[in-house]
């Protein structure tokens, strides 16, 4: 493995068969995108629960908890992938705001000017992290197992930040998304926003989530087309990759 990928370099001093630590240890520097990918498919289950916690006033604690821990997930990642010598830097440079805005959120959730900044650096820090993601898969012709998870977490990453980004849109234009049956629109939390945005990215068909507003449909539009792409350009090249890899 290269030393690119060492979160925490063994020591070889240590004798005797490794310890369940370093075995755990050695996975996570092995396969830092499949511990990002089960990590966020664990969080699409575990959100409906953490979604309504509350410590003492703050009613979302829970969100902002959810918020903090996929952030430190994301970290890992990226520290230990580096697919570019500028990766690292940016996402601390984007994630420092991140995570006090998340806190901010958490004590302050009625203010609107956090909660839309949030959104957005979310949505950016996320993005960045899908490109570090494609730089790492498209840094040679070999295909990794780790890769192969890549191709899961850079999918669930890019839909992450995209359902950020539907949270800032609203902001900006107010009523932008509704639910089928509903009269009016209203605002749509995070995790409707997120479930529009992973039924738009794999193209199942349409959300009973949907975009009201020109430039909420605009962004839609974004989304639709970068799933397909993604499928065109990235797993097809894995896909073929893998195979040649085979009939060598």
């Amino acid at each position: 493995m290269s030393a690119s990928l060492e979160l925490w370099p063994s020591s070889p001093r240590r004798a005797g068969p490794p310890s369940r630590i370093d075995q755990l240890r050695r996975k996570v520097n092995e396969l830092p995108c499949a511990l990002l990918l089960f990590a966020q498919l664990g969080a699409l289950l575990a959100y409906p629960f953490v979604e309504t916690a509350t410590i003492g006033d703050y009613r979302e604690a829970g969100r902002a908890i959810f918020g903090l821990i996929g952030l430190l997930v994301l970290f890992l990642a990226v520290r230990a992938v580096r697919a570019t010598p500028a990766l690292t830097w940016v996402a601390v440079v984007l994630g420092g705001p991140v995570v006090m805005l998340t806190v901010a959120e958490a004590v302050w959730p009625d203010n609107d000017p956090i909660a839309f900044w949030s959104a957005l650096l979310h949505a950016l820090f996320y993005f960045y992290t899908g490109y570090g993601l494609l730089r790492y898969m498209f840094a040679d012709n070999w295909v990794t197992r780790d890769e192969l998870y890549a191709t899961g977490a850079t999918f669930t990453v890019v839909a992450w930040g995209f359902a950020y980004l539907y949270v800032a849109v609203q902001f900006l234009w107010p009523n932008s998304f509704t639910i089928y049956g509903e009269t009016l629109p209203g605002v749509r939390t995070w995790y409707e926003l997120l479930y529009l945005s992973i039924t738009t990215m794999t193209s199942t068909g349409l959300s009973d989530i949907y975009a009201v507003t020109p430039h909420a449909r605009s962004f839609v539009l974004l989304q639709q087309i970068a799933g397909m792409l993604y499928v065109a350009l990235v797993v097809a090249r894995l896909v073929g990759l893998t195979i040649a890899r085979f009939r060598q």
